[in-house]
């Protein structure tokens, strides 16, 4: 639409998305094509999922940790 003379502002308003979204846009996905924007959310899906993966596989380690030493939290005092 740019390219057929118009401005960006009646382009983004032509379809609907305020200019803002658009610069927005651009900035994050300004270089890549419509399959690089696909393949990039996927890895940031898979990136969030493993990021869980190791969190709850680290407080697990923790628990089996605290087990094995046969502590089950904070010490209590014998007087």
């Amino acid at each position: 639409m740019v390219s057929q003379g118009r401005s960006v502002a009646e382009a983004v308003r032509s379809i609907g998305v305020t200019q803002f979204t658009y610069y927005r846009w651009r900035k994050e996905f300004g270089g890549l094509k419509t399959d690089q924007v696909k393949r990039l959310k996927e890895l940031e899906k898979e990136n969030e999922r493993l990021r869980k993966a190791v969190s709850d596989l680290t407080l697990e380690k923790l628990i089996l940790k605290e087990a094995a030493s046969g502590t089950e939290g904070p010490r209590q005092r014998n007087y």
